[in-house]
């Protein structure tokens, strides 16, 4: 059993077959969740007063709390990237009835290093990544743009390190997926320019709904996503509020969202990313709620 809707390595690019029921186009990400979840990479966010969660059981948890059947684990989220580990996280997933539809990870290091040898580095340790996909059945990743000593990111380096990328994910048949995730290394706009500029098909936008609202300007965010669906393929973020430096809390218009992935005609997953202050059960299937009211429109 392979990946949601994954199919064999296609030269002329994937060849996902998305399901179109509302409820089964919906995934839950493992990011609300990471103060339940044990892994070596998410101490800082672990809570030891919640009851713990290895990843291998999120699949599960997902499927028996919100009845849906696809997850999006993060790769800070995986208490080992061994062949051993992932060979039993796949298992467990599979016996929830459930798939990987996507891993956001990244980072150290950035893709605009201007230090050639240092920036191989960070391309390299994205292709591991790709392995972890193959290896759980994930169609994709999400790639951290990370910055680089807080310049301005540079766009022709970006692009020649994607490329590189998006052609070792070709070749095992892993999408790499770029989000709105930071204002200024992960600028929508620049990431649309970048995956126009790779033009590979297997580099595309991940947007999520409320990232690009942190701006201030809901304009800005409504463009933004405009700009960034039809580049989209068969991930995005759903949320409908996003917590901003000290504290204050933006919101979208959720329809107007899922309006705009209609018209550039998204056919791929919506995952549940709750942003929310405390627990994150209660968040989740309120955004779920929301999203099938929308979908069955």
């Amino acid at each position: 059993m392979v990946g949601a809707g994954l199919q064999s390595a296609n030269a002329s690019g994937p060849n996902l077959q998305f399901p179109t029921s509302p409820r089964e186009r919906l995934a839950v990400a493992s990011w609300p969740f990471r103060a339940y979840i044990e892994s070596p990479t998410n101490r800082w966010a672990r809570d030891p007063k919640l009851p713990g969660m290895d990843l291998k059981d999120f699949a599960a948890m997902v499927k028996k709390e919100f009845n849906l059947p696809n997850i999006e684990p993060l790769g800070q989220h995986f208490r080992s990237t061994e062949p051993a580990y992932l060979a039993e996280l796949r298992q467990a997933v599979e016996k929830a009835g459930s798939h990987v539809v996507d891993i956001p990870t990244g980072g150290p290091g950035s893709f605009y290093d201007p230090d050639k040898a240092k920036r191989q580095a960070v391309v390299e340790r994205a292709k591991k990544w790709v392995d972890v996909a193959v290896a759980v059945g994930s169609p994709s990743l999400r790639m951290n743009l990370e910055g680089y000593r807080h310049t301005k990111p540079d766009f022709d380096l970006t692009a020649e390190s994607l490329k590189q990328l998006a052609e070792s994910g070709g070749e095992k048949n892993v999408l790499i997926n770029l989000e709105n995730d930071d204002l200024f290394n992960e600028d929508a706009f620049f990431i649309v320019r970048v995956v126009r500029k790779v033009n590979h098909p297997y580099l595309h936008a991940l947007p999520d709904f409320c990232n690009s609202m942190l701006s201030g300007n809901p304009q800005f965010c409504y463009d933004a996503l405009k700009a960034m669906f039809p580049l989209a393929y068969n991930i995005s973020h759903m949320k409908d509020s996003e917590t901003g430096d000290g504290g204050k809390v933006y919101t979208v218009d959720v329809a107007r969202c899922f309006e705009i992935a209609k018209a550039a005609g998204y056919k791929g997953y919506f995952s549940m990313e709750w942003e929310g202050k405390g627990e994150p059960y209660a968040g989740t299937r309120r955004l779920i709620e929301e999203s099938l009211k929308n979908l069955a429109g």
